[in-house]
């Protein structure tokens, strides 16, 4: 069995990046998941269970689970899509691709954007922005109504991508602690469960923003609510998000936010990945800009690093191009659970580069994929 495996999801399934021997060599499987879009993959890894949320208009939204390390895969389907109006009314459609007309649990889901195990249950978000829970290891699924019904959500905005539920974070030590991001909706935390659920996206200094522009909060101090990206930095409230408007910093679990922008060469980007082991160890990916082609800044690839917390950055750009115009998406970085830290990221051109000495250097591990939407990693050797 892989001591490593990189969980890769893009617009023509899942792969699989997997090492036997401490991430020196890795050998390449996929397309899994029926040639599905998917838009994240996750591990479970107390289990080995793995998870895979995608969909389209045609397929409808689903979610892929594996227990045999990726072998195989089973499907749950939460919606319907084209395939399946198709499928009703065309037998011999029906028959060509396999299709039986089984019921499906929910409607107006276009898709899963999030996956994600935790407690002995598996998450997924959604877009439009609902979470999930399911209690049997991806065979059913239930509304969490702390978000379905929450009393703000008639003033939520979708971004770009529409209102998707990308990013779930939860505690490992607190059961009941959770916080997720919604794009445009901003920051939500739950300590009961998710019961209920506080938007938590104020500035520390959101009393000097009342009455003076900010490019995040014009007038209410609070950080703009599209979120792109959001870590939690080892065992305590420690927050990193990765925005529309910048990287910013909280260290009281969402309540208040720090701009940690200054030092990057854009206030743009997608992902945000932090170090295992040491908190005050952050990556980014900065971006040239929202209108400008959203590639790296002047064309030339780096990963960003921080090693206080996002006070001071420096630049890594060993082994990356150097004329290059992709774009690295917001669930496309994350890292190992190594004392020296591998770092992943995977990019619209079909790469993955990796750094296995915290960013100093990088290696092109996979080339030639689909566009790239997620990587994740399981370390069961950590």
């Amino acid at each position: 069995m892989a001591d490593i495996t990189v969980l890769v999801g893009t617009t023509k399934g899942a792969f699989l990046l997997t090492s036997q021997d401490s991430r020196a060599n890795w050998a390449l499987s996929g397309p899994h998941c029926e040639g599905w879009t998917i838009n994240h993959v996750s591990g479970d890894p107390e289990t080995g269970l793995l998870a895979a949320g995608g969909g389209n208009d045609w397929s409808g939204a689903g979610v892929f689970v594996s227990r045999d390390g990726g072998a195989t895969w089973d499907l749950t389907k939460l919606t319907k899509g084209q395939m399946d109006e198709w499928a009703a009314n065309d037998p011999g459609f029906a028959a060509m691709i396999g299709w039986e007309d089984k019921p499906i649990p929910f409607e107006g889901l276009k898709a899963v954007w999030s996956v994600k195990f935790a407690h002995g249950a598996l998450y997924a978000g959604t877009n439009p922005a609902q979470l999930l829970v399911s209690r049997d290891g991806g065979a059913q699924f239930e509304m969490v109504e702390g978000i379905s019904q929450h009393p703000t959500r008639d003033t939520w905005n979708p971004g770009a991508a529409g209102m998707v539920l990308h990013t779930i974070v939860p505690d490992p030590d607190v059961q009941e602690k959770m916080w997720i991001g919604i794009s445009a909706a901003g920051v939500f935390a739950t300590e009961d469960g998710g019961a209920t659920w506080e938007r938590r996206n104020r500035l520390s200094n959101a009393e000097a923003c009342q009455d003076h522009h900010h490019p995040a909060a014009p007038s209410n101090g609070e950080i703009g609510h599209c979120v792109h990206n959001m870590v939690r930095a080892g065992g305590s409230d420690l927050l990193y998000q990765q925005n529309h408007h910048g990287v910013w910093r909280s260290r009281d679990g969402g309540r208040h936010w720090d701009d940690i922008t200054e030092g990057l060469p854009s206030t743009f980007g997608f992902p945000v990945a932090v170090h295992p082991h040491d908190p005050d160890t952050l990556w980014t990916l900065p971006l040239n800009g929202d209108s400008a082609g959203r590639y790296p800044p002047d064309a030339a690839a780096a990963v960003w690093r921080s090693r206080d917390g996002g006070d001071t950055w420096q630049d890594c750009r060993a082994g990356l191009p150097q004329q290059c115009y992709f774009t690295v998406l917001r669930q496309a970085m994350a890292t190992d659970q190594r004392e020296q830290a591998g770092i992943y990221f995977g990019t619209n051109s079909g790469s993955v580069f990796a750094s296995f000495d915290e960013g100093d250097n990088w290696n092109e591990i996979a080339r030639h994929l689909p566009t790239v939407l997620s990587v994740e990693v399981l370390d069961r050797a950590h």
